[in-house]
């Protein structure tokens, strides 16, 4: 990449703090304009790197994505300690258990899913889950084990990611946040002078670049965060439960944070914690870890997950001066570093990269082609 390349990255959360890292490794000198880095969707996530257990039989090019971004996941997070700030990465793998003789049969079906994918998991009884997290209820009937999922600590990783870029001489400036609706066009929020924009805006990416209109949606996620106390049990790799058919996560920080999610709403960008996602949550965590009646209450947040049509990444170019890297829906921290590293490509004028086809915002316009 030439070092008089000027790049702009729009959005300072997790995707747009690790493409400005990128491109700043390569050479280029950028800017990130963000009115308040590392916050938003990225914030709030709880930063689990699921390739598998979020598989979908109709996406096998998305679960091969997803495994290559888990595969780049260690050499990423080394660069970043590096730097001095540990992003909280952990390789413990995902326990995937159900509570009711239902949940059982949904996990076998998805057992059946992830084999005719290529992937094998293995199927743990009731007791051998609890022998595997003793802080699991008795009602635990059975689940999966899934060493191929992993987790980071999404806030500490947005602190490592600010100590990177700022070591690597990445400019912010706080510009204009991004409105929600179509407005001014990217180019009069960045200025003229950048040779390149990468937009990252999450979900408000669509508000500043029309070939996105239609194509990136914002889906509400709330969150609780707890925190034990002295002697409460704790888990030691991230829970993915079925109870009664409802979804949910219990992720485990080394700080003795855990941090319980999702809800999944199509609200708009209405981003109010109801009491009732927060009332959800903590009761189906409860009956899979009834230690949580000991926890401290220390958050509830939401956020907007940037969702495309088909669930993947829009990443690559919509004019010969302006990428995107949106559209990552519940894997923005998964897809952070494959991410990165295809901007960085897309901006040499490499268009042979890796799952460039993949990601494409151009796919939506070929389909409607045909």
């Amino acid at each position: 990449m030439s070092r008089g390349l000027w790049v702009s990255v729009v959005g300072g959360g997790v995707i747009g703090l690790s493409c400005a890292w990128a491109l700043a490794r390569e050479g280029a000198r950028v800017t990130v304009i963000e009115p308040d880095p590392g916050r938003g969707a990225s914030l709030v996530g709880a930063g689990m790197l699921a390739p598998i257990t979020e598989a979908h039989p109709t996406e096998p090019g998305l679960l091969a994505a997803g495994r290559a971004a888990v595969e780049a996941w260690p050499e990423f997070a080394a660069a970043l300690a590096a730097t001095g700030v540990d992003p909280g990465y952990r390789t413990t793998g995902t326990l995937v258990v159900g509570y009711s003789a239902d949940d059982l049969v949904a996990l076998d079906e998805l057992a059946s899913r992830l084999s005719t994918l290529g992937v094998d998991v293995e199927r743990l009884t009731g007791s051998a889950c609890r022998r595997a997290e003793p802080a699991l209820a008795p009602g635990v009937r059975g689940g999966l084990s899934v060493p191929g999922d992993h987790s980071v600590d999404n806030r500490a990783l947005l602190r490592a990611l600010r100590a990177a870029t700022d070591a690597a001489g990445v400019e912010f400036t706080p510009g204009a946040a991004p409105a929600p609706t179509p407005g001014s066009a990217v180019r009069e929020l960045v200025g003229v002078g950048a040779d390149l924009v990468v937009v990252a805006a999450g979900v408000w990416s669509a508000g500043l670049v029309p070939e996105l209109g239609g194509l990136v949606r914002p889906v509400r996620g709330e969150i609780v965060r707890l925190t034990a106390r002295r002697s409460t049990p704790v888990l030691t790799r991230t829970v993915r439960a079925l109870v009664d058919g409802r979804a949910v996560y219990l992720v485990p920080r080394e700080t003795g944070e855990l941090v319980v999610g999702a809800t999944q709403d199509e609200v708009g960008f209405d981003r109010t914690v109801t009491a009732g996602g927060v009332h959800r949550l903590l009761t189906d965590a409860r009956r899979v870890l009834p230690a949580i009646d000991e926890y401290a209450l220390a958050e509830t947040s939401s956020g907007l997950r940037p969702m495309s049509p088909d669930g993947a990444p829009l990443v690559g170019h919509v004019a010969d001066d302006t990428i995107v890297a949106t559209g990552h829906g519940r894997n923005g921290f998964l897809f952070a570093p494959l991410t990165a590293t295809l901007v960085a490509q897309l901006a040499t004028g490499n268009t042979a990269t890796t799952f460039a086809d993949t990601f494409a915002p151009s796919r939506f316009s070929v389909a409607k082609s045909r």
